[in-house]
């Protein structure tokens, strides 16, 4: 098994129906909007895909659904966030048996471990797998870095093949390449700092409002990998207002919000999570709906399935 970790990976948010089931019909269409638009994996059950209030049963059945969609076209990629060792490992587990072709990786959620609770943790669960992992490095909103020293003592489990890099200190791309090469891919996993990343070196974009705009979004990716720095910035510009909506406690409704304008899904949040309304509503809505009127022409090529990507590692 293996994974390419390049290009855009959409951390896609997690459909519901009214009556706050699973809704397949919704998910599918946007799943394959982001393979059309040239995506190169999926990732399910993060933050954005509302991971804590899924049951264990609900991400196998997502899993399942997701590996059956996708259907080769790409990697299917399942997060973990568990809060014990216990739990990391039965996740791992259930997405070897159940067909990810890749883990993504949180620190121990709600306990603040130390660096060797943190390094343990994740080295338990690259022991147990064969799969490969791309840390989660988001100290931000998680509290807990994982730092050079860390990543370093890390290096030597071969299935730790990449970082989300989300501490927002976009100088952290140089400084792990300085550090490692190329032992492990980067991934940028803030929308705002994106371009800026993918300058420095990053090898891909975990992307957020990908679930709304995804053609814009891999084709920011494919400009700026070819070095068409202007092609790719102009686009960047234009989508700066909405790409802001994924540094916000509420990227989950804004977001959802988002993919309901564009057609690629609904609002439906699961409990305690509500719908936004009021000024806050009419103030995103007013983002979102200024970038789809003035959506820029993208370069030809710039976007959409491209034959010669070797998808072989996916299982």
């Amino acid at each position: 098994m293996g994974v390419i970790w390049k290009g855009v990976f959409p951390a896609v948010t997690t459909k519901f129906t009214d009556d706050d089931r699973l809704d397949f019909n919704a998910f599918d269409k946007n799943i394959e909007a982001q393979i059309e638009a040239g995506a190169s994996g999926i990732i399910i059950g993060g933050s954005l895909g509302e991971a804590s209030v899924l049951s264990d049963s609900e991400k196998i059945e997502l899993l399942q659904h997701t590996v059956k969609v996708v259907a080769k076209r790409a990697y299917v990629i399942l997060n973990i966030a568990e809060q014990t060792t216990k739990a990391a490992l039965l996740c791992a587990a259930n997405a070897e048996k159940y067909g990810a072709d890749g883990l993504m990786m949180l620190p121990p959620m709600r306990y603040k471990a130390d660096e060797e609770e943190t390094v343990k943790y994740f080295t338990d669960v690259a022991k147990s797998t064969k799969l490969p992992i791309m840390i989660y490095n988001n100290p931000y909103d998680y509290k807990i870095e994982v730092t050079l020293d860390m990543f370093e003592q890390l290096s030597p489990y071969k299935n730790i093949q990449a970082v989300k890099e989300s501490t927002r200190d976009v100088s952290n791309v140089t400084r792990m390449i300085n550090r490692f090469g190329d032992r492990f891919a980067i991934l940028c996993g803030v929308d705002t700092l994106a371009l800026e990343s993918l300058f420095m070196g990053a090898d891909g974009w975990v992307a957020g409002l990908v679930d709304a705009f995804p053609r814009e979004t891999v084709a920011i990716y494919r400009l700026a990998k070819q070095g068409r720095m202007q092609e790719a910035l102009k686009i960047y510009r234009w989508f700066l207002p909405v790409l802001e909506l994924d540094i916000h406690a509420k990227l989950v409704q804004y977001i959802k919000l988002a993919e309901s304008v564009t057609g690629l899904g609904t609002e439906t949040v699961r409990l305690p999570r509500l719908k936004i309304t009021g000024s806050e509503r009419d103030r995103v809505l007013g983002a979102i709906n200024h970038a789809v009127k003035n959506r820029p022409e993208l370069p030809a090529g710039s976007w959409g399935i491209e034959a010669e990507v070797d998808v072989t590692g996916v299982s």
